[in-house]
């Protein structure tokens, strides 16, 4: 399976480049391999990662032992806020898809927002924007079919990964469909039907993205043009 490269983060790219370059300093290089689990509900969180490739999903745990997909996140966003000193999230972040990030402490997350205009905007339109897709997919998983939901999935995976081949278990997918391992098979085997992917256990490939996209919902489109806004014409044009 080829492996995505490390790419950049949108968010850090979209920065001015003093701040841009004062904020890396600060960073360390991670790889986040499949089900790594960055925090628990309610745990202090003692770091956020911008990931550069992979994707990382925000989950809610249930009592029965089974969990909600509420959100991912990709090399557009920050794991791990908002966040206070000391503080949690109601959420559980699990690595979905295997990726590199940069690693960033809480503290020096926290003074630099404080500190930095520019970090501090972004880092706010992204939570609008994140808050949005957390809106538009509770939408999606009420009113859309199991095939259009998968096919956003994969669609904001795609951006993020950069490749077309990547690594993602039957039970994820479960989990992003609320639905059981039967389901998700169906699912993955309509879609290869139609020659939109190949889906064999562990891995998924795009073969026809504009296909994929004509059977995606509206909401990737959404959420895909609320990031892009939140980010900003600079995530594209500094040159770097």
């Amino acid at each position: 399976m080829p492996t995505a490269t490390p790419r950049t983060n949108r968010i850090i790219q979209a920065l001015p480049e003093a701040d841009r370059a004062r904020l890396l300093k600060l960073m360390v290089p991670v790889t986040l391999s499949i089900k790594t689990v960055l925090f628990e509900p309610a745990e202090a969180i003692d770091a956020v990662h911008f990931p550069l490739g992979g994707v990382v999903s925000l989950v809610t745990p249930l009592d029965d032992g089974s969990i909600v997909e509420v959100a991912t996140i990709g090399n557009e966003g920050i794991v791990g806020v908002p966040l206070v000193t000391g503080g949690g999230l109601a959420v559980r972040a699990i690595s979905q898809v295997p990726g590199a990030a940069l690693r960033l402490s809480a503290s020096d997350f926290l003074r630099e927002v404080s500190g930095c205009e520019s970090f501090r905007a972004l880092t706010d339109r992204y939570l609008q924007a994140l808050f949005g897709q957390i809106s538009q997919a509770a939408a999606c998983n009420r009113l859309h079919t199991n095939e259009e939901r998968l096919s956003r999935w994969l669609l904001m995976s795609h951006d993020r990964v950069g490749v077309d081949d990547f690594a993602i278990t039957h039970e994820f997918l479960g989990q992003m469909l609320g639905s059981r391992r039967a389901t998700v098979t169906l699912s993955a085997g309509i879609l290869q039907a139609a020659g939109l992917i190949r889906y064999r256990r562990g891995h998924v490939t795009i073969v026809d993205r504009e296909g994929l996209e004509g059977v995606s919902c509206e909401c990737y489109a959404v959420i895909r043009d609320e990031l892009d806004r939140a980010l900003g014409d600079r995530a594209t044009s500094d040159g770097d």
